[in-house]
């Protein structure tokens, strides 16, 4: 697997990523963040540089597993790609599918 630089870390109920969510950070990632998913609230991406597919697939699925355990996700921050890419696969700003 691939180097990356990104990270996840626990900061009360959020889930703080910093790095770019790329292939490779949504690998290593995602046991970290999984691990840690229990009693989140808030997922912060104000410290992610860039989003790509992969990135964007690993904060979706995360999000629909807070969803599905009957919390409401908030996200905090805006990195470069992740409008783009909500728009391209029609996704709402909590990253669900439109009903």
């Amino acid at each position: 697997m691939p180097a990356t630089d990104a990270s996840v870390r626990r900061e009360g109920d959020a889930l703080v990523f910093a790095g770019a969510l790329d292939r490779a950070a949504a690998a290593a990632l995602w046991p970290q963040a999984v691990a840690q998913l229990a009693g989140t609230q808030r997922l912060v991406l104000t410290n992610v540089t860039t989003v790509d597919s992969a990135g964007l697939a690993l904060l979706a699925e995360l999000a629909a597993r807070l969803r599905a355990g009957d919390t409401a996700p908030r996200f905090e921050g805006q990195p470069a790609g992740l409008a783009d890419l909500q728009a391209a696969y029609r996704l709402t700003p909590e990253l669900d599918f439109p009903a």
